[in-house]
């Protein structure tokens, strides 16, 4: 077999497994990102050796986190960008500092590092955390536009920015001097990067795409956001930052012109098909025997490194004026280690900052840590509400539960309180507003609630489901209460503290999924709205129109479906999704 032939043939085997992991994940009610994890342990050189090049393997995953991140960036407007840069900069060099510190301490105190600059090198290594993983887990929870998502993802984009730095400072950290002209270096390349981006972003950018766009042409279409992409990632990479930062950057240039959308949906097969390379190339780093001989020390290093780091974050965020559940969700979720810590180990392993040894036992810890991030992530709102339950607890935390900001000129009533100002939100205000009905929205965006004001809207900004918010809302004296929240959880615990506090009132919510429908009515939903069945329903309403079928006849069969929720249209696998 030829060369290229192994190589297709690697591919293969690669990417069936992946299928398969990702398959037997799922149905075992887990993220397919562990699936990935495990089945790239199972086949790669340090478990059953079905892959004969794993190098050619890691170079095509690297195109997995581009376009990760490029897709990313389209959806990331500048205006949400904006909207968090505070964290994102003031809260990140906190938890960089805090972090590096922390373990610099430690390490030196117990003699695990022999310097202290050994000590500040594997601080920089711990800080980090994955951009990948956190995406793909929000991704598949369809979270990334929620409060917590968008925190964790600032976080996350301030680090690989900070990692370019870190990059050219390590094989410095012994010569003082060197460390100087190594730090001004990279600052220096930063901003010629910021300012190349802005000019081909404002000039050249939008321009192109448009051009291209008008050709009508599919192929020419991808063919120029793939280029755009991987183009800006290996200037990036050339200037020595991460090729992260340099896709996002590419697709925040795409998130302000009309095509954004249109750019999304072109790109995203390609990013989880080449995404699910990356995270099975991660679980090919995965020492088995490494594991064994060293089962309890990277035990403790993955509870240390978690703990510490969610210990770290948490109060970090709730400085910032965010509630308790969404400090604690972000605080879990960006506690691992990030996969970019792999290359700073690397650096740092070629520079005799560590020795062979501690750089596998990172690894180790590294992907277990990756490996842990879905699954812990899942539990950070149970938990959440869990902690709330304590009575002492709460009180100290409820100043964090309080809204950030009411503007309520008088005392509602026969009011209609719309939970989540996105784009649903929007129109459903817009929709209440014409027809004179006096709304309250909640909301936790902060850009989102900026013209309620001028609007002359009463809003509340804060977190919807949080029973301190809902005491502001008043409820009692309200008529309705329409729920257009992009959480699932949120949407489920509202519904049941709406129903609490007044047991009258009438509740509309959306469903994310099948399975939500019949969860939310039981809660005590009025009506539940599933948006790709209404879409059915009305492309159903024309059809019939076309056929000539009688209007009343068409408003009968619509209603028969929507009074028994969906029933005779649900197939039998849509249960369960």
């Amino acid at each position: 077999m030829s060369h290229e032939h192994y190589f297709i043939f690697d591919l293969a085997i690669v990417l069936g497994a992946a299928a398969i992991g990702g398959y037997l994940a799922n149905r075992l009610r887990q993220p397919v990102l562990l699936g990935y994890l495990l089945v790239g342990l199972a086949i790669g050189p340090l478990g059953f050796r079905l892959i004969d090049d794993a190098e050619q393997i890691k170079a095509l995953a690297e195109l997995g986190v581009a376009f990760l991140l490029f897709a990313l960036g389209v959806q990331f407007s500048l205006a949400e960008l904006n909207r968090v840069r505070n964290i994102a900069l003031q809260g990140s060099l906190l938890q960089i500092g805090i972090t590096t510190g922390t373990v610099a301490l430690i390490t030196s105190l117990f003699g695990w590092a022999e310097t202290p600059t050994q000590g500040i090198f594997l601080g920089a290594v711990l800080s980090l955390s994955s951009t990948a993983v956190v995406l793909k887990t929000l991704t598949e929870r369809g979270e990334t536009n929620t409060r917590h998502g968008q925190i964790m993802l600032a976080i996350l984009i301030a680090q690989d920015l900070a990692l370019g730095i870190m990059l050219a400072v390590v094989p410095a950290l012994n010569q003082s001097e060197a460390l100087l002209m190594a730090v001004g270096a990279s600052l220096l390349k930063v901003a010629v990067f910021v300012g190349f981006a802005i000019a081909l972003g404002y000039w050249l950018v939008p321009r192109v795409i448009r051009e291209i766009a008008r050709t009508e042409s599919s192929e020419l279409f991808l063919l120029t956001l793939i280029s755009l992409c991987l183009g800006i990632a290996l200037v990036t990479a050339q200037l020595g930052l991460s090729i992260e930062i340099g896709a996002f950057v590419a697709g925040l240039m795409i998130a302000e012109i009309d095509y954004a959308d249109h750019a999304l949906s072109r790109l995203l097969p390609l990013r989880d098909t080449f995404a699910c390379l990356f995270f099975a190339s991660i679980g090919m780093l995965i020492d088995p025997q490494i594991l064994i001989q060293n089962f309890g020390s990277i035990l403790g290093l993955v509870t240390l490194v978690m703990l510490g780091k969610a210990i770290i974050v948490l109060p970090i965020v709730l400085s910032f004026g965010y509630s308790f559940k969404t400090s604690l969700r972000s605080s879990l979720g960006i506690n691992q280690i990030g996969e970019f810590s792999f290359v700073l180990a690397l650096v740092g392993l070629e520079s005799n900052l560590i020795s062979e040894k501690i750089y596998l036992l990172l690894l180790g810890t590294t992907a277990i840590t990756l490996a842990f991030t879905p699954i812990l992530f899942r539990c950070a709102n149970p938990l959440a509400e869990w902690l709330l339950q304590f009575p002492r607890l709460k009180k100290i935390l409820k100043r964090w539960e309080s809204p950030q900001r009411v503007w309520i000129e008088n005392s509602l009533e026969d009011h209609i309180v719309v939970a989540g100002y996105g784009r649903v939100g929007k129109v459903i205000v817009s929709i209440l507003r014409q027809q004179g009905y006096p709304v309250l929205v909640i909301e936790n965006s902060e850009a989102a609630v900026q013209p309620l004001r001028g609007l002359q809207i009463p809003y509340i900004l804060g977190d919807a489901d949080s029973e301190q918010i809902l005491e502001k809302a008043y409820l009692k004296a309200a008529k309705a209460l329409a729920i257009a929240l992009p959480d699932p959880v949120s949407t489920r615990l509202l519904t049941q503290r709406a129903l609490q506090i007044s047991p009258s009132l009438e509740v509309i919510a959306r469903a994310h999924t099948t399975r939500e429908i019949d969860s939310l009515t039981q809660l005590g939903a009025k009506e539940v709205v599933q948006p790709e069945f209404e879409a059915a329903l009305e492309l159903g309403v024309h059809l019939l129109k076309t056929l000539r079928a009688e209007p009343q006849r068409i408003q009968t069969i619509m209603e028969e479906i929507r009074r028994d929720r969906y029933l005779s249209i649900r197939d039998r696998e849509s249960n369960y999704r």
